[in-house]
């Protein structure tokens, strides 16, 4: 399904709407999947295979209007595969040396620098209420990590490296899709097959090759896995897709700040489904 990227209100709305749903959905479906299947970089790496290979055969039956591959156009988006495949290592790197909540307090970093690079790229400069509302948020990270005690500077280091690389390449996205006119479903398929080799190499370097594809073997005999599985691989498409979307037909900025709203969100439901007090509770008091 193509969307003309020409920014309507509707369809703004329905980007934001559906990418901060979608992102939300994601967050519970792969906790479900790593409960029972722990290689992150494998399940990552088969939803971008699966991006591939439903966008070539969308495109040969005439369901998407996206464009063929073309070796220009994969050489001006190699920066943004790259940025997005090191965000992901990156992430997972930081949280070897610092918890999930913090962790997701750093990401809340990502609307700042997104406003600061955004000025360097030529969008000029944001309004007031925008940029006092961004930086609210960042001071509010930075108090946090001056009351986190366990300080670990190998993990901070990774975390904030991740947030350079997810800005670079949101940045990235909207530039794509304003100047080089590419849709989002194109931007994604770019990025999916850009990303495999990445992807492979990180499989084989963490060591998660080939015992990852014996358990996957193992554990797909299971109905109940099999269809979290699928539900998962689907899920990405649909994340990846909405994410380059929003970014396109509304902004970088507008991203990042659905994506903090989502966090809060499925804090929130995480909490309740837990039984236990939720981290926006204690904000408010």
């Amino acid at each position: 399904m193509d969307f003309n990227t020409d920014s309507t209100p509707h369809l703004s709305l329905f980007a934001a709407l559906s990418y901060g749903a979608a992102s939300m959905g994601m967050v519970f479906i792969n906790k479900a999947v790593l409960m029972q299947y722990a290689h992150s970089m494998t399940l990552l790496a088969l939803q971008q295979l699966m991006t591939t290979l439903l966008i070539r055969f969308g495109r040969v039956m005439g369901y998407t209007k996206a464009r063929g591959f073309d070796v220009e156009a994969a050489k001006k988006l190699l920066l943004v595969s790259f940025f997005y495949n090191a965000n992901v290592a990156f992430a997972l790197a930081s949280l070897k040396g610092v918890n999930i909540p913090m962790y997701i307090a750093i990401k809340r970093l990502t609307p700042l620098t997104v406003l600061i690079a955004g000025f360097f790229f030529g969008k000029g400069r944001p309004t007031t209420q925008v940029s006092l509302s961004v930086i609210l948020t960042a001071v509010g990270v930075l108090i946090a990590a001056l009351g986190d005690f366990s300080f670990d500077l190998f993990g901070y280091s990774m975390a904030f490296t991740s947030v350079f690389f997810q800005t670079m390449y949101l940045v990235l996205v909207e530039k794509s899709g304003a100047e080089d006119g590419l849709s989002s479903v194109e931007i994604m398929f770019y990025n999916s097959v850009l990303s495999l080799p990445f992807l492979l190499f990180l499989i084989i370097a963490t060591g998660e090759f080939p015992n990852s594809m014996a358990v996957l073997f193992t554990k797909s005999s299971s109905l109940s896995f099999s269809v979290i599985l699928l539900l998962s691989l689907v899920m990405g498409i649909i994340l990846n897709y909405t994410m380059f979307l929003c970014t396109i037909v509304n902004s970088a900025l507008t991203t990042t700040i659905v994506g903090v709203l989502k966090g809060v969100g499925s804090t929130d439901a995480d909490c309740l489904l837990l039984d236990r007090p939720s981290a926006s509770s204690y904000w408010e008091e």
